[in-house]
């Protein structure tokens, strides 16, 4: 729901919402990507070269910046996996994000203008997640620890997934859990605010032949506290004396619980004699905030000679607006308080990301496998955010983001 994407990254700034954070940990990604996951994994075998080492380390670098000055991200991530025994893998990461720019305030464009107004920021962001997995006779477990860290958010989480293989391992059955606790510092507030998460995910994996798999998954989340930006304005021309109104501006107020409900369907198909493989899924999310989303994602992997693969891919993302949503509080009955939120509303926002829009995502990633030992890997990716309502296509951006990587394996 954001203009703020990274293809690896686990990084959210604090002056953009917190309640649309990039995952932070494997614990909020691994539920909803399981299954596709195994699928996909099952696809590229017959695609990426594969030596007998299952211990790894690797480097991701990528940089993620929006035009006409707005938001620029570099971040660094290293992680590092291994076997513990026959049947138990470790994996530890780390990630570092720096981010500096200029985001929409939720302010609507002065009058003569569509121009809307923009903050600054700087943040840095610090989070490490480590994951502990075992494979037992039909069912294998994985379990997560994470924490996140900026000057003004904080999260921790933990998450276990479990996974059966039933019919000779040609179907897979998922159930997952993911909570996280977050402390929000507010500046109109002396104790830092809560906000707590949780996920249930129930998930099957199908295949259907040797080059084909399908897969389902649906996943429950609520969240409960502070799920406002305290960095986000509404406006109202309000009456301040007798016949004088002015432009005034206050805090947004959000609903202080939020479910959401998701269903995502995948296709893998291989095509063992163009030495090529298509990687296919709808996604389909509502909430109680009256969001209804839809995403389409198509990948085409291509292996080029014996060492290299290219997958282009596309992405296309579109979005209702949140009952609450306002580009400005103008003609409307809301009176808007000053103070923290209110849990009795009345609700309303200008944050752009919850306005009714649509995003297409353009990418190109190329894998390089040198040695058996050592892959190499680069993507871009050209992401546009446009808007379907009446807030102006200032409002929204256009990003171009790069990645690269190293692992090398033992």
């Amino acid at each position: 729901m954001n203009c703020y994407f990274l293809p690896f990254a686990t990084t959210r700034a604090s002056r953009l919402s917190p309640g649309d954070r990039i995952a932070a940990f494997p614990m909020n990604s691994l539920p909803s990507s399981t299954p596709r996951a195994l699928a996909l994994a099952t696809l590229l075998l017959a695609l990426v070269p594969r030596g007998r080492a299952e211990n790894g380390i690797s480097y991701k670098y990528a940089d993620y910046q929006e035009a006409g000055g707005r938001i620029e991200v570099q971040t660094q991530g290293a992680y590092l996996e291994g076997d513990v025994g026959l049947a138990t893998k470790v994996k530890v990461e780390g990630i570092l994000d720096s981010i500096a720019g200029a985001t929409p305030n939720g302010q609507p464009a002065p009058a003569g203008s569509t121009q809307v107004p923009l903050s600054s920021l700087t943040e840095e962001r610090k989070a490490w997640n480590a994951e502990f997995s075992h494979q037992l006779k039909w069912v294998h477990l994985a379990a997560g620890v994470g924490n996140s860290r900026e000057s003004d958010y904080i999260s921790t989480g933990l998450s276990l997934n479990t996974t059966f293989d039933f019919n000779q391992k040609n179907t897979t059955l998922l159930v997952g859990f993911a909570g996280t606790k977050d402390d929000i510092k507010v500046f109109h507030q002396t104790a830092w605010a809560r906000k707590d998460t949780r996920d249930v995910i129930i998930g099957v994996n199908q295949l259907l032949d040797p080059n084909t798999s399908v897969g389902l998954n649906l996943t429950w989340g609520r969240q409960l506290g502070y799920l406002s930006d305290p960095y986000k304005l509404v406006q109202k021309n309000t009456e301040v004396f007798p016949g004088l109104f002015l432009p005034l501006t206050f805090s947004e107020n959000r609903p202080a619980e939020r479910e959401k409900w998701i269903a995502l369907a995948t296709l893998n198909r291989a095509f063992p004699e163009r030495r090529a493989a298509v990687d296919l899924a709808y996604r389909y999310y509502h909430d109680t905030y009256n969001t209804n989303a839809h995403t389409v994602d198509v990948a085409w992997l291509q292996r080029c000679g014996e060492k290299f693969i290219l997958r282009p891919s596309f992405r296309f993302y579109r979005q209702s607006a949140a009952f609450f949503y306002r580009y400005t509080l103008d003609g409307t009955n809301i009176t808007p308080l000053g103070g923290p939120p209110r849990r009795v509303g009345p609700f309303y926002s200008s944050d752009y990301r919850l306005s009714a829009m649509q995003t297409f995502t353009y990418g190109l990633k190329a894998i390089f496998q040198p040695h058996e030992r050592v892959t190499l890997d680069a993507a871009f990716e050209k992401y546009d955010m446009r808007g379907r309502d009446v807030t102006p296509d200032s409002a929204y951006c256009e990003a171009n983001i790069v990645t690269v990587g190293l692992k090398y394996s033992w």
